[in-house]
């Protein structure tokens, strides 16, 4: 109530000063009369002020000075008024933002509207958030135009309102109108260069992937139901076969590499580090002494380490010679496979780069030595910008060159940037190849293969020095980087606008130094910072997770991901390297390290290398000394039962002696799907636990055993019997889920439920067929019909029937499984 009464007299006052006797009048009897019965005599003296000529001859009201400063000492007083109010308490204080928060709002509020529509615009107008609206049909006059004209932009924004994509860097700037990336990448021979910075990026859609260096993780996979713990009772999910089916909840940090598999003890600083595209557990480091070395991470084994030196130091410049003379110290900048991982590149910061062949195993041989750059070399990338294999360098002299791997041959120079190159990023679409490419002052610039000089000029999000990287399908580009004063950014590009689409949260320190980032399974994104590794989802700008890997990372540690993102290599203090993986991650190393215990096993008894002998023990790995000894593998008898696994990437097996067998196809540049091919041989899985999925054989009967097995649709558990009980496993992490049905009578086949793994039909050796419950462990009816054992179940995925046959070579009418 003062306060109303504090601003009507405010009101009040203002009408006096103005001699507008009449408002004042009306002032008093609506809005101040009410006031009265609480302090008559304030009311009557409030009145007298109708009576001078001007009110400041009261004694109170002398120091009114004018309506401006009347007004803000009014607002002070209000203000206190407020604050002395309970209601009020802790609810005033506004939250400290960033200036680009409400931009950032805003066009989130823009998405979200547009969303609804049913033919969104791709570049919303903010006025369009004031009204109900929606978008214009994609077959009108404007819409039609627009798809025929490639130079028009989007309607003229109004001065004074935020376009969309305000919050990032790439701004739209005063110009007639904006040059789209797709204009001088579907033409370039007509389209001139954009001088103006910030001209808009348009891309076209993908039809190919990328034609990079690596691919920075693999194709979405499907999420795998995760169960844990070894109950008697087990309830599995129902499988999702329509509108009223219920989904299980997934927790998405369980596919993220979390478990620290193995500490590799490298001997100086990791600086860069790679996974091989196809032999996935083979990792090369390269550190700050100029040393390069290439790790088998499934038995820690180091398998080739190359200290720095000049291959033909005849052949090199007097600068980099004068260089080395003053200061000999060399590191490893940059360290890359190219996509079959045939070869390797390294580059130095001392002008070189250096070319390997890699033929497996240890074998690693020279292959090119480049005098590249003056100064550091501080990245390069593999590229087939015109069908022949190409490496891509930048470095301190704010070049970037494109060389022929085959001879060495300069193909490109690009020259443009003001500062020192800190990466290059190539990439194609619609066979168009293109280059980005990141200066330590914050610029990003784009180049065709052309020498007509680059096509776009942006700032980096807070000026950052910054790298830039597309998910592994092509489709999605991404950049994280650090600026001077220690502030990180990371974000998605929108890439037919130029804009940036997402601004990753997570960054709530300062970083100590450029921090790395790296992409996995088109859906991942990890940035080592602040002693950790922080993992976001590309979809959701909040921190997703965060994790320490039992401690002992750096300020800003060094990460790589391998192609499937199973693996993840972490520098680690006192210059040690660890290895995160996931359960498919260590499946994956303890199957490499199976392979080497085999291949130790049928190895001479003594092992012959520079002509001198040594005894089979001093042949096997050398291990690192946290790495535990490794498991041994157990032997298998005749297979029995084999299936594809329902996603066709894998082979279930099992053998007369009861053990599972699954042997997975890995993904590579030959099967890109992982899907089962005759390209490449598929791996024998096991877990680094040593599990073995083992039938029990309690009260069975060798020889009236007859093995049986089923797989839940989703290939997460598999039912299986070997004369004895009914076993349920894990898929994922090869446990024993539960036992039941003891024998007499054993069982002789088995299927699942289409529509609910929690209905088994089990086929039993007397001839009868039991409904069996997993959740209730209860069988739910009897089956009879057959007059000997049963050989076959079916159930139909549309009607609720089950089908059967037996030995007795009949097979059964119907039954319903209601």
């Amino acid at each position: 109530m003062k306060i109303f009464f504090e601003i009507r007299k405010q009101k009040y006052l203002e009408a006096l000063d103005k001699l507008d006797r009449g408002k004042a009048v009306d002032i008093l009897v609506k809005d101040l009369k009410v006031f009265a019965s609480l302090n008559e005599d304030l009311f009557k003296e409030m009145t007298m002020l109708l009576t001078l000529d001007n009110f400041r001859e009261n004694d109170q009201l002398s120091n009114y000075r004018d309506t401006k400063t009347a007004r803000a000492i009014m607002l002070i007083e209000l203000k206190k008024l407020f604050e002395a109010n309970p209601l009020f308490r802790e609810k005033l204080q506004l939250p400290s933002i960033r200036g680009s928060r409400l931009r950032m709002l805003i066009n989130q509020s823009l998405n979200w509207q547009h969303s609804l529509c049913s033919n969104p615009r791709q570049n919303p107008d903010i006025r369009t958030l004031f009204v109900d609206h929606s978008c214009k049909n994609s077959n009108d006059s404007f819409a039609q135009l627009a798809a025929s004209n490639q130079l028009i932009g989007s309607p003229p924004q109004i001065e004074g309102f935020l376009p969309m994509g305000a919050n990032g860097p790439f701004q739209p700037a005063s110009a007639p109108f904006q040059t789209p990336l797709t204009t001088w990448m579907s033409n370039p021979s007509i389209v001139t260069h954009p001088a103006v910075a910030g001209g808009g990026i348009g891309f076209a859609s993908v039809t190919n992937p990328a034609a990079s260096s690596k691919g920075l993780g693999d194709s979405d996979d499907m999420y795998k139901t995760r169960f844990s713990g070894a109950s008697d009772r087990v309830i599995l999910p129902i499988i999702n076969t329509g509108p009223k089916s219920h989904t299980m909840m997934f927790n998405p940090t369980d596919e993220l590499p979390k478990t620290v598999a193995r500490t590799l003890n490298q001997g100086s600083v990791p600086t860069t580090m790679d996974f091989h595209p196809i032999q996935q557990t083979l990792l090369l480091v390269g550190t700050n002494v100029g040393g390069i070395s290439l790790w088998e991470v499934s038995s820690g084994e180091k398998l080739v380490s190359r200290h720095f030196q000049v291959w033909n130091i005849g052949a090199s410049s007097m600068m980099l010679k004068a260089t080395l003379i003053k200061d000999p110290c060399v590191s490893v900048k940059r360290i890359a496979w190219t996509l079959d991982g045939s070869l390797l590149g390294v580059a130095y910061s001392k002008h070189m780069i250096q070319l390997y062949a890699y033929r497996g195993g240890n074998d690693i041989r020279q292959h090119l030595e480049i005098d590249a750059h003056v100064g550091s070399v501080n990245d390069l990338a593999f590229c087939y910008p015109s069908k022949k294999l190409s490496v891509i360098t930048c470095g301190d002299d704010k070049t970037i060159k494109v060389w022929d791997v085959a001879t060495g041959a300069r193909l490109y120079t690009f020259e443009g940037h003001d500062a020192p190159i800190h990466s290059v990023c190539p990439h194609s679409k619609e066979n168009v190849h293109f280059i980005f490419s990141t200066s330590v002052d914050g610029k990003i610039k784009a180049w065709l293969y052309d020498m007509m000089g680059s096509r776009v000029d942006y700032d980096a999000p807070g000026r950052s020095c910054t790298t830039m990287a597309y998910s592994a399908d092509g489709k999605r580009l991404f950049s994280c980087g650090t600026n001077k004063d220690g502030e990180s950014h990371i974000v998605e590009w929108n890439e037919n606008e130029g804009l940036v689409k997402r601004i990753y949260q997570g960054f709530y320190k300062r970083s100590l130094g450029v921090v790395q980032f790296d992409t996995t399974k088109n859906r991942f994104l990890a940035v080592g910072d602040d002693h950790s590794i922080k993992f976001w989802e590309m979809d959701n700008v909040n921190l997703l997770t965060s994790i320490d890997a039992e401690g002992g990372l750096p300020a800003s540690p060094r990460i790589r991901f391998n192609t499937e993102g199973t693996l993840l290599a972490v520098s680690a203090n006192d210059n040690r390297i660890k290895i995160l993986a996931t359960v498919d991650g260590l499946r994956l190393m303890c199957t490499y390290e199976s392979r080497s215990l085999i291949a130790s096993g049928s190895a001479s008894e003594t092992v012959t290398k520079n002509e001198d002998k040594r005894n089979l023990e001093d042949a096997k790995p050398k291990l690192a000394e946290d790495v535990n000894s490794t498991k041994t593998c157990t032997k298998s008898d005749k297979i029995s039962r084999l299936i594809y696994t329902n996603s066709g990437t894998s082979i279930l097996a099992l053998a007369t002696n009861a053990i599972h067998l699954l042997w997975k196809w890995p993904r590579s540049d030959l099967n890109l799907s992982g899907k089962a091919t005759t390209k490449i041989t598929p791996q024998l899985v096991q877990p680094p636990s040593g599990i073995t999925m083992i039938n029990d054989l309690t009260e069975a009967k060798p020889e009236e055993a007859l093995s049986c097995f089923a797989l839940s649709k989703n290939d997460s558990y598999v039912m299986s019997a070997s004369g004895g009980k009914i076993s349920l496993f894990n898929m994922m992490t090869f446990k024993t889920m539960a036992t039941f049905m003891s024998p007499p009578p054993a069982a002789t086949y088995l299927a699942f439920h289409p529509q609910d793994n929690n209905i088994v039909a089990v086929g039993m050796n007397d001839s009868t067929i039991h409904i069996y419950n997993v959740r209730v462990d209860e069988v739910k009816s009897n089956l009879t019909g057959h007059s000997k054992r049963i050989t076959g179940l079916a159930f139909s995925n549309v009607l609720n029937v089950l089908v059967s046959s037996g030995a007795d070579t009949q097979v059964s009418n119907s039954f319903c499984i209601a």
